[in-house]
């Protein structure tokens, strides 16, 4: 069973550090607020352990430093890749509809697939990039880009294969390292 009041006490005493630390960490009130949230709600879950540390409040401050940086790096890779996925093909309403198109296929793709497929082919991270951020051996990342591509030809039809979307080569073969 959980401690609550000792919970309570530990947040009651660090918040308001710990959300200047990272207000400062991060240059953002509100992403330090939300990071510094997601990381009581972690230390919440395992206090029984984190509880027991010699510095919980360094286990908390690491969490939501690790989660800010987490999030600003999704933010970089979002805004590198949205340029991609708008950069005109035909039209502007040509366009529009093409990248809603994508969004809706690549919300169908198991996530996996998903995420091997945008890091390689919207990202054009290399296969060993997207295996490291990934955690996945190599192998498993050229099989996941490949079965992504193929669930996004079946959801989009041949339009996908001709679509000269970024890394889409219109095979299905992964194209580079």
């Amino acid at each position: 069973m959980r401690d609550e009041s000792g919970f309570d006490e530990f947040y009651l005493a660090t918040r308001v550090r710990l959300v200047r630390q990272l207000t400062l960490m991060t240059a953002d009130l509100s992403e330090a607020e939300d990071a510094l949230q997601e990381a009581y709600e972690r230390a919440w879950r395992r206090w029984s352990r984190v509880s027991g540390l010699r510095d919980p409040e360094a286990w908390v401050r690491t969490v939501a430093w690790r989660v800010a940086v987490s999030r600003f790096r999704r933010a970089v890779v979002a805004a590198r890749m949205l340029p991609k996925l708008l950069q005109p093909t035909e039209g502007p309403a040509d366009q529009v509809d093409h990248v809603l198109d994508l969004q809706e296929a690549l919300g169908r793709v198991q996530p996996e697939y998903r995420r091997a497929v945008v890091l390689h082919d919207l990202c054009d991270y290399t296969l060993a990039a997207v295996a490291e951020e990934t955690g996945a051996p190599v192998g498993t990342v050229k099989s996941r880009v490949s079965r992504g591509r193929a669930a996004l030809a079946d959801v989009l039809g041949s339009q996908y294969q001709d679509s000269g979307l970024p890394g889409n080569t219109g095979d299905s073969g992964v194209d580079h390292a």
